[in-house]
């Protein structure tokens, strides 16, 4: 069936040739990544035709996309309030001279509107992992972009502070010997994490975590703005041929 966006067909060919690309960089060639392909032509059209409707002229498409987020999307920074509150509920995020050793898989997404696919081939490599975790060291070989790739993902031991907020939580919020059975996005990318040893710690005060959870949940904030406005934009489209997946 063809599908279009808005009465504009998105061509088999445009989807082959999305398809190509993402397996030129690695992707495996599954039904998820077709399904990823699709799903960034249509949040592409659709934020691109919304760029025009508001005047929004750049280079090139990838900063017109920029240009309409930025404008699109207001997000305003995280108060004391929300930090605190946040601080309080996940007491075991703060734990001073905490130490875990893990490995990683990590895909690596360069812009938002590559998002969708990208997020496509890592959940169908974390569903392979969590099957059969003791492939895990093959399959980040094979799909990682981080550099421990070729060391079957081992980012060997690190303490609090060192990781990215994102990837610290999911690692001190998992068991070691177990794989976090979701998707961890940073700005880096989608990981999969695999927590190998964790050794306890003293809770670290607010004031010293402070600024740093504010980035933290300032930038949650931020991903949470652009998909609820992709949300918005494809509630309003009409889109025949295929029904996307709910998006959150």
């Amino acid at each position: 069936m063809v599908i279009s966006v808005n009465g504009t067909e998105i061509s088999e060919a445009s989807i082959a040739a999305e398809i190509n690309q993402a397996k030129a960089a690695g992707h495996p060639d599954n039904d998820a990544l077709r399904d990823g392909a699709v799903q960034e032509l249509i949040l592409r059209k659709l934020m691109l035709e919304e760029a025009a409707k508001l005047g929004i002229k750049a280079d090139d498409e990838e900063e017109t996309i920029g240009t309409l987020l930025a404008q699109q999307v207001n997000v305003e920074q995280a108060d004391e309030a929300a930090c605190r509150e946040f601080y309080q509920q996940n007491p075991a995020s703060f734990q001073q001279g905490e130490m875990a050793a893990a490995s990683h898989i990590l895909f690596a997404v360069n812009d938002d509107a590559g998002a969708s696919l990208v997020k496509a081939k890592a959940q169908g490599v974390l569903e392979q992992v969590l099957a059969n975790p003791s492939h895990f060291s093959t399959l980040a070989r094979e799909h990682s972009t981080c550099p421990s790739g070729q060391e079957g993902g081992s980012l060997g031991q690190f303490g609090r502070g060192q990781m990215v907020p994102e990837f610290e939580t999911a690692v001190f919020s998992t068991a070691p010997g177990e794989i976090a059975a979701d998707l961890i996005e940073t700005q880096f990318g989608y990981h999969i994490i695999q927590v190998t040893e964790r050794k306890g710690g003293d809770l670290v005060s607010f004031d010293e975590v402070k600024e740093r959870l504010q980035e933290f949940l300032t930038d949650m904030a931020g991903r949470k703005a652009n998909h609820a406005y992709l949300a918005t934009l494809l509630a309003a489209a009409k889109i025949e041929g295929y029904t996307f997946p709910a998006f959150e």
